[in-house]
């Protein structure tokens, strides 16, 4: 008669022995049950450090990667309030195009450009530069 169990022989130290037969002794309690449900969990534990340590890199990337893209988010829809808000108060009333108006045009660009740095140099974390913000 085949089984699909494999009968193993080792040695445990004396302490531990003590242990295993302490909890053998319990009602439904076996000692095959407690080692096969040891070596089950020691099994998995190492299975999901396995993982981490595949996985968890690539992880870390991705988080700072996903932090980078809301950090331009941010920066984009403060641009886009700002350039809203100046379209709002001073545009408004724009004379005909002439040579004045260009200069106007890029006297407001500048300002607006100028308004958009000074709010993101307000935000907590514009103390600390980063290369993605250099090239922005």
């Amino acid at each position: 008669m085949r089984t699909t169990k494999t009968r193993h022989q080792f040695y445990l130290p004396d302490t531990l022995s003590a242990k295993l037969d302490a909890l053998a002794d319990q009602p439904g309690g076996s000692k095959t049950a407690i080692l096969t449900d040891a070596l089950t969990a020691w099994f998995e534990r190492e299975a999901a450090a396995e993982i981490d340590h595949r996985f968890g890199p690539r992880f870390d990337r991705l988080t700072r990667t996903q932090a980078r893209v809301e950090e331009k988010l941010d920066i984009i829809t403060e641009t886009l309030g700002a350039f809203i808000q100046h379209e709002m108060t001073l545009v408004a009333h724009q004379p005909p195009f002439d040579a004045a108006t260009g200069q106007l045009g890029v006297e407001r660009y500048r300002a607006f450009m100028a308004t958009v740095g000074r709010r993101l140099a307000k935000r907590p974390d514009a103390s600390t530069p980063t290369p993605d913000r250099e090239r922005l």
